[in-house]
């Protein structure tokens, strides 16, 4: 199995640490460092997969063989660190992620989900990177790297062994809580999981206007992750929420769609088109 995802948008995974002690710390929220909805590349062809050099954005998921994270947990740290590392100081302007991030959005959205425990973890929190910490759930994000110019302390690390469970069924959301919404037809790894939540996520952010990502910022991007009932799916589908429809690389076949972004924001004005 390959650990690349890739996305396109329609209407598989630790030294700067944002996160500190718990969620993240929140940020400031000066219009300036705030990347606008202008900074969404206007449109994205899939297809053609020479139109532009090839980055990734690697994530990498803290999984301790005797104390692994719940599910659900893992796949909300997961989105929120692509948030994190979007609304970063470092990625956007002149700041120094700021070219990767934007070669990376000029071609195509991948992101690599890998897991590491004990030692490499360690190592791994030695690279520049967000570590994004949820309930018990660990992520650390990183800016991107060409598709075949992984730091060697993380191509090393594995694709597979990231099967979480949860241990009970989450509870719902708040009503005013921004959820992604997974495809209930659709199975897939908790690491490929992470990576399309990590995509929902960021069509959210590109849907939003420069105020409303601040306010989101502000407040530490509180999110939730959530399977929708069969009997909504399309409906949810349908709605004008943005669509993560999948390139096929793995495990499900190439434009499925896997996650619908439902930020609150985005039912009270059209998202932006990608």
């Amino acid at each position: 199995m390959t650990s690349a995802e890739t996305t396109r948008a329609t209407g598989s995974l630790g030294s700067s640490d944002a996160a500190g002690q718990g969620r993240p710390a929140p940020h400031s929220a000066a219009p300036q460092e705030v990347p606008t909805p202008q900074d969404a590349p206007a449109a994205r062809e899939e297809t053609s997969p020479e139109a532009a050099p090839q980055f990734v954005l690697p994530l990498v998921a803290r999984i301790e063989r005797a104390e692994p994270p719940a599910r659900t947990d893992a796949l909300e740290t997961a989105a929120r660190a692509v948030l994190v590392l979007l609304s970063d100081e470092r990625a956007v302007g002149e700041g120094e992620w700021a070219a990767a991030v934007r070669d990376w959005q000029d071609a195509q959205i991948r992101k690599v989900v890998r897991r590491a425990r004990g030692a490499e973890w360690r190592r791994a929190q030695e690279l520049p990177g967000i570590t994004v910490r949820g309930d018990r759930a660990e992520v650390r994000v990183y800016p991107p790297v060409p598709l075949d110019g992984w730091p060697k302390d993380l191509a090393r690390l594995q694709v597979s062994g990231t099967e979480l469970d949860d241990p009970a069924a989450p509870e719902a959301p708040p009503a005013d809580r921004p959820v992604l919404w997974f495809n209930p037809e659709l199975e897939m790894s908790a690491g490929k999981e992470m990576a399309q939540a990590g995509h929902g996520a960021q069509l959210a952010w590109w849907g939003l206007t420069a105020e409303e990502r601040a306010a989101w910022r502000a407040t530490g991007f509180p999110l939730a992750v959530r399977s929708a009932a069969p009997s909504a799916w399309e409906a949810l589908t349908r709605s004008g929420l943005p669509v993560v429809q999948d390139a096929g690389f793995t495990e499900v076949a190439p434009g499925s769609c896997t996650v619908v972004a439902d930020h609150p924001a985005l039912r009270r004005t059209p998202p932006v088109s990608h």
